[in-house]
């Protein structure tokens, strides 16, 4: 008898996600997408290809930067060299 009163207190014109989840088929509906439009957002914000370019792009940088300083050092260096040669020669 309790099985059959269970039975009797479902609406069987209700959908499937009124039955099971409490919200109408639209309200699913419209809820999956949002949900599903999100995941797809923060996935290509965290792991898309843009994220990907910019990070080599600002290591190439960086080797570019740290390149630069070894030659301007070396520039530098050859520079006081032929300034001290000339201030040397001038005192002569």
């Amino acid at each position: 008898m309790q099985n059959n009163e269970l039975f009797e207190g479902i609406d069987h014109n209700q959908s499937v996600t009124q039955r099971y989840l409490g919200l109408s088929l639209q309200k699913f509906f419209i809820l999956f997408f949002i949900i599903s439009a999100l995941g797809v957002y923060i996935g290509v914000l965290l792991y898309g290809t843009n994220s990907l370019e910019v990070l080599v792009g600002i290591e190439e940088y960086e080797n570019y930067l740290q390149d630069e300083i070894i030659r301007l050092k070396n520039e530098n260096a050859s520079l006081q060299k032929e300034y001290f040669e000339l201030k040397e020669i001038s005192a002569n």
